[in-house]
């Protein structure tokens, strides 16, 4: 099983572009992971990196841990905190250290 710890940038990369359903709110909410950037030497292997995702204007939600769910990725927990609010809706990022 593969855990949220032992996944690299590389791993996420190849997830760009799909939706991810966030299985920790009432509503149904899916989220697309649209960036990966690299930021340096960091604890996990392969080093820091950062993640960016796009999900819909409504309903927003708060910085906080969710479980987002796909196909490839499985089921894992994911802290989430807003950063801009765009046309297409909010983005949400994520950094792993």
């Amino acid at each position: 099983m593969t855990t949220l710890h032992s996944l690299t940038s590389t791993d996420f990369e190849a997830l760009l572009d799909r939706a991810f359903e966030v299985r920790s709110v009432s509503e149904d909410v899916h989220l697309s992971l649209i960036e990966v950037k690299a930021m340096g030497s960091g604890a996990r292997e392969g080093g820091a990196f950062s993640t960016l995702w796009q999900g819909p204007r409504s309903p927003i939600l708060e910085q906080a841990t969710y479980r987002l769910f796909e196909e490839e990725f499985g089921e894992q927990e994911v802290f989430l905190v807003p950063v801009a609010e765009k046309d297409a809706g909010i983005q949400y990022e994520a950094v792993f250290t």
